[in-house]
């Protein structure tokens, strides 16, 4: 199957590929990112996460694919690293701002610079309705979080810093879509490549929420939170891997656009299931969003 991925590299059908791919990795990204600022501490859900996406990767990397060459043993590291500074300023952000404020400004500041790393490493070239497509994306989606922000009440200070680390986060998604994209393609096999990335991008967090875990006062029945684990980590795979996978057979940029749509699935779930209250302007920004992705899609040269 690899094979036939690599064989839609550049092609129509791998285009066609790559915009299903990113669309369905938005949905995933956007109840991912819920999980993450749900019932539970940040840090613990994610450790539970990735506990579960290193104990099911592990025998598929171990015992199932190749492993990787002398070359890639360094990229997989890199990508070790990225990840956890990634990881890092999310739990951060959730910790000090809500979801429908942190998540908008994270979605938002990543896909301009990706399309200009693209085009600058990938050799990537945008028409200017693309471009056009972008502006609504990314400013209908600060311009969300600059809503959301007006609604919040809690201390000044910490929602301060909350949108500092969300802007990192912002710029580490930005990182990490850019240098997996060339680190998957390098791989030459995508599938080894992304089972021993989620095996060990996973083995960090799993450790800091353990000794977040035996700090606390009040421990958290741990039941529920592996169950909140293992649902995110079968959603990582589809938001993370498929995201990756777009990268892959499409360009790398119009992937980490209509990923950011997720902004959209992330407010519909603010509203609906953290009851996170969702107005007339809200719900005209999030058509904003929609329709810059439409617009980069529709806006490909002979698209």
């Amino acid at each position: 199957m690899g094979d036939w991925l690599l064989s839609l590299v550049g092609t129509p059908e791998g285009a066609r590929l790559a915009t299903l791919l990113a669309l369905t990795s938005a949905m995933a990204h956007a109840v991912f990112g819920a999980l993450q600022k749900g019932a539970h501490d940040p840090w613990l859900t994610r450790g539970s996460i990735d506990l579960w996406l290193a104990g099911l990767s592990a025998p598929v990397a171990l015992f199932f694919v190749n492993w990787p060459s002398g070359l890639m043993w360094p990229i997989l590291l890199g990508a070790v690293a990225i990840h956890f500074l990634y990881k890092l300023a999310m739990a951060l952000a959730y910790t000090k701002a809500a979801f429908t404020v942190v998540y908008p400004v994270v979605r938002g500041t990543g896909p301009v610079v990706t399309v200009f790393a693209a085009m600058l490493l990938f050799d990537e070239n945008y028409t200017a309705m693309q471009w056009l497509g972008v502006a609504c994306l990314s400013g209908g989606i600060l311009l969300l979080a600059l809503r959301n922000l007006s609604e919040e009440t809690i201390d000044l200070r910490a929602l301060k810093i909350g949108l500092g680390w969300a802007l990192a986060g912002g710029l580490m998604v930005a990182v990490y879509t850019t240098y997996d994209a060339w680190a998957i393609r390098l791989s030459g096999d995508p599938f080894s490549f992304l089972a021993w990335f989620f095996f060990l991008t996973a083995l960090d967090f799993p450790l800091i929420a353990w000794l977040r875990y035996r700090r606390m006062a009040h421990r958290p029945v741990p039941a529920p939170l592996l169950l909140r684990g293992l649902a995110g980590a079968l959603i990582a795979y589809i938001s993370f891997g498929g995201v990756m996978i777009a990268t892959l057979v499409g360009k790398v940029g119009e992937a980490a656009v209509l990923r950011e749509t997720s902004t959209v699935f992330a407010a519909f779930i603010g509203w609906f299931i953290l009851k996170e209250r969702v107005g007339p302007r809200k719900l005209a920004l999030m058509i904003l969003i929609a329709l810059g992705a439409v617009i980069v899609e529709f806006g490909r040269k002979g698209g």
